[in-house]
């Protein structure tokens, strides 16, 4: 492995620095993140560390993710990329009829729910990859659930805002709130019922929570109050082993999980940017940001008209990928105007994100969520058990391919990547945060792979963001020329809160170890030995 070739130099307002090691985890709550270190020192691989990551985030970290999530992974076993695709499918008994009416899917109750996947994803790949006993990954996390732990700043902030959001649901007041109200940062908080059904996830490898009496447990809170569960849809449910799919980006190739997830969107604009040469374009410019803002806008139109369950997609990931295509898809871009482009015809043919790498050279990348902060509000009694709002991610176009319907996976928000060259590692990484995450995934290549800026760097640096139309945010400490340079192209400048940005973690492959990343945007950190 050649050393890489990015500079050390860290230009952006950071009190971060990238952590060297031959044994890392960044994860975006320092206690999860330990968590999962403290795998790799017992003698845990990769995996055993990204997994018990992800379980003690489920507790630490409940406003973005939890034991109702999905996930998603991308893992290099030594030898070769595997994906795993543990999104939930909807309740089969739901149908178009449910949502007669209304002009979009509701954010909020029973009518986005999907199963939850998440703990599928721990079981696979425990059961395909894990070193250490399942039990051992649990501990960190029931502990803390059950005897407490001091609540981070821009995690309870996040939890304080929500009080409003989520006030018509009793089950969720009661499992939440603490006296009434939020957490305050630095309080101790204890989740007796987190720790009862881990507990029970981990005695029984999972299968409570899919066939058992976990899953009983939310079905029978799903016929009480209004919802569409029947058993038929856990016992049914399994995650799916996938090949990550591709894009070849200066010399380098990223990989992300193929539909129902977003990451193609990535791919997409990565594949019209290589049609110019960004490197001659100064980083942090009017002229780059805008090329970057115009790919994006032509590869969400893509990815918004044709993404879906695999199952139901009338056109292939192949397709979309397609070089030819992607060139004139390129040809659309005026490099002096704004655009609201359309979706093309490719030819027929608040999320939780974690990295983990161990001296032995297996990588993981990882990402959980609920969607929206706590998800849909509907908390299963007792359980700690918030599910998710996944089901927001279908429209209600009729013949649309991610029309919803029962049995059917939604358009996929969350998305974990992985960078290869000739078949190597270098980089696992991810940029937590809805429509952020494909944004994300394509400026952390083009600063790390156009500019050379080590990871630290490129996670510290001011981002943008589409946003609909010709409007696109830009993060503070963007330059105000060029700030004035994007609106005299067409650009329609708005504002969003700094946790809109997205929260990434980044492991990138040395010679003899790792350099780690992890979010200024965030609680968490980057540690290793």
């Amino acid at each position: 492995m050649q050393m890489p070739d990015f500079t050390w130099e860290c230009p952006y307002p950071s009190k971060r620095m990238p952590v060297l090691a031959r044994n890392v985890v960044a994860a975006s709550q320092p206690l999860a993140a330990q968590a999962g270190l403290s795998m790799l020192a017992m003698g845990g691989n990769a995996v055993d560390a990204a997994v018990a990551t992800a379980i003690t985030l489920a507790v630490v970290e409940p406003n973005n993710n939890g034991l109702g999530s999905d996930a998603f992974g991308i893992v290099w076993d030594g030898k070769k990329l595997h994906g795993l695709n543990a999104s939930g499918k909807s309740p089969k008994a739901l149908s178009p009829k449910a949502f007669a009416g209304l002009s979009s899917m509701p954010s909020m109750g029973w009518g986005p729910t999907t199963v939850p996947g998440a703990v599928s994803a721990w079981v696979a790949l425990h059961t395909k990859f894990g070193k250490l006993p399942f039990c051992q990954l649990f501990l960190r996390a029931i502990e803390y659930a059950e005897n407490g732990y001091l609540l981070a700043p821009i995690i309870g902030k996040s939890w304080n805002s929500l009080r409003d959001t989520y006030k018509d649901y009793p089950d969720w007041n009661a499992t939440f709130l603490f006296n009434g109200r939020p957490p305050r940062i630095g309080e101790k908080v204890v989740l007796p019922h987190h720790a009862r059904t881990l507990t029970r996830i981990m005695e029984t490898q999972g299968e409570a929570y899919y066939r058992g009496d976990i899953a009983e447990r939310i079905v029978a809170h799903s016929k009480k109050t209004g919802g569409f569960f029947s058993m038929d849809d856990f016992t049914g449910h399994a995650p799916v082993w996938v090949d990550p799919i591709g894009m070849e980006y200066r010399g380098c190739t990223i990989h992300e999980i193929p539909p129902n997830g977003q990451g193609i969107a990535a791919l997409i604009m990565l594949g019209i940017l290589k049609n110019f040469n960004m490197a001659e374009r100064p980083v942090d410019s009017a002229d780059s940001l805008h090329l970057q803002i115009e790919a994006m806008k032509l590869a969400f139109a893509d990815a918004r008209r044709y993404v879906a369950d695999p199952e139901f997609m009338t056109v292939r990931a192949s397709d979309m990928l397609d070089q030819d295509y992607l060139k004139s898809r390129a040809s659309l871009i005026d490099p002096k105007r704004a655009k609201d482009p359309s979706w093309g015809t490719p030819p027929k043919g608040g999320t939780v994100y974690l990295t983990a790498a161990d001296a032995d050279g297996m990588m993981v990348s990882y990402i959980q969520s609920n969607f929206w902060s706590f998800g849909s509000g509907i908390v299963v009694p007792e359980t700690g058990i918030a599910l998710q709002n996944r089901g927001l991610g279908f429209t209600l176009e009729e013949g649309h391919p991610n029309r919803v319907g029962g049995g059917k996976r939604p358009y996929h928000t969350i998305i974990p990547a992985f960078v290869t060259k000739d078949g190597k590692p270098v980089m696992s990484f991810g940029v937590m945060g809805g429509a952020m995450q494909p944004q994300g995934h394509a400026q952390m290549m083009i600063r790390i792979f156009d500019y050379h800026q080590n990871p630290q760097a490129a996670s510290d640096a001011p981002r943008w963001q589409v946003m609909k139309g010709l409007e696109i945010a830009l993060e503070g400490g963007t330059k105000p020329d060029v700030m004035n340079e994007l609106a005299a192209r067409g650009h329609v400048l708005t504002t969003i809160d700094e946790p809109m940005y997205g929260g990434a973690q980044i492991i990138y492959r040395l010679e003899d170890g790792y350099c780690a990343a992890s979010e200024r945007r965030k609680d968490g950190q980057a540690v290793g030995f």
